[in-house]
């Protein structure tokens, strides 16, 4: 009786297995395309698109090399029009004042071994109707520190992260 049994899983094993293999073999051989997923509804489209994401966004240089973005308009009278990208946290926190609200997190460049260059964290200051500036770190890793990466231009900001 155990020997049939076994024979019996065996078999249903196998047949198993030519099956997925015959079916593998017909989906290559065909060619066909592969499902395409269905249009999302006016309802599910995301209020935002890449595009208009892109179309407020500008790449500038700073100073001292720095590379980075602003995104949006200023609003009228922002004290943001006066920072430059590659300014450090001190430099802007003397020109423009404290912020309402700050914070600091680390990046995906903190899990890689041996790396000892700038952009482990980001400390972030929030301006209630200015809006938002991240902060790349320095290589030193002083958490009060870095340079300016980010200008987000918001006239609603709620001051809170």
């Amino acid at each position: 009786m155990k020997e049939l049994c076994t024979f019996l899983l065996a078999l249903t094993a196998a047949v198993f297995l030519l099956t997925a293999c015959q079916t593998a073999q017909k989906t290559e051989s065909t060619g066909s395309p592969a499902p395409q997923p269905q249009a999302a509804s006016p309802k599910e489209t995301p209020k935002e698109t890449p595009t208009n994401t892109q179309q407020n966004t500008q790449v500038v240089k700073g100073i001292n090399g720095w590379e980075g973005e602003i995104v949006g308009k200023p609003a009228k009278g922002s004290k943001f029009t006066k920072l430059k990208i590659g300014m450090t946290m001190k430099q802007v926190t003397k020109l423009i004042g404290q912020p309402s609200d700050q914070g600091a997190y680390i990046t995906g460049k903190a899990w890689i071994p041996f790396y000892h260059g700038s952009d482990v964290y980001r400390h972030e200051l929030v301006y209630k109707n200015q809006g938002r500036l991240i902060f790349a770190s320095d290589p030193s890793g002083d958490y009060n520190s870095g340079n300016l990466i980010t200008i987000i231009h918001n006239a609603k900001e709620s001051g809170y992260r």
